[in-house]
């Protein structure tokens, strides 16, 4: 399986860094299915650091992999992923307990309609019936080294080049 990763830095070396805010899934090393996601998440996080350049990182995960691991899977935006999401997002939820976590990535469009549902605009059955119609985008966060020894880092690519892992001797 291909993933991606979107950055203002070509990461052939992933790592597992504490976020200076909550996340969808908790600590990990995020990617995604979705090129088009990844390149749009490196645009805003150039912007964001001001400094760097739009770099997508292209990574292959052996998913057979995902048979020893400690892996949680959301297959939707459904009540669990969204109680999930909501108590990650307040810092609610003990980290570690995952290699790897992978289900629907709460973007910008998503976004909105998780903060409608965490003022008490929308019941947890409308939010998600909201969600329903969404184009939904899976994210695997890689959790634990362990999880992360399973990935290789392919190429990142960016406006200027492409920079290819090195081959071994």
């Amino acid at each position: 399986m291909i993933l991606y990763h979107g950055s203002n830095v070509v990461v052939d070396s992933p790592k597992i860094l504490i976020p200076n805010r909550f996340l969808d899934f908790g600590n990990g090393f995020y990617t995604t299915t979705n090129y088009a996601q990844a390149q749009n998440f490196a645009e805003k996080v150039t912007q964001r650091r001001k400094s760097g350049e739009c770099v997508v990182n292209i990574y292959r995960f052996d998913d057979s992999a995902a048979e020893i691991l400690h892996l949680l899977r959301f297959p939707s935006a459904d009540a669990a992923w969204l109680d999930f999401v909501h108590e990650n997002r307040n810092g609610t939820r003990p980290s570690g307990q995952y290699d790897l976590i992978c289900g629907p990535v709460a973007n910008d469009d998503v976004y909105r309609t998780f903060i409608l549902y965490e003022t008490g605009v929308l019941s947890k059955d409308a939010a998600i019936e909201a969600l329903k119609v969404k184009q939904l985008y899976i994210q695997y966060v890689f959790a634990t080294e362990t999880a992360l020894a399973h990935l290789t880092f392919l190429e990142a690519r960016c406006e200027k080049e492409i920079y290819h892992a090195p081959h071994p001797l």
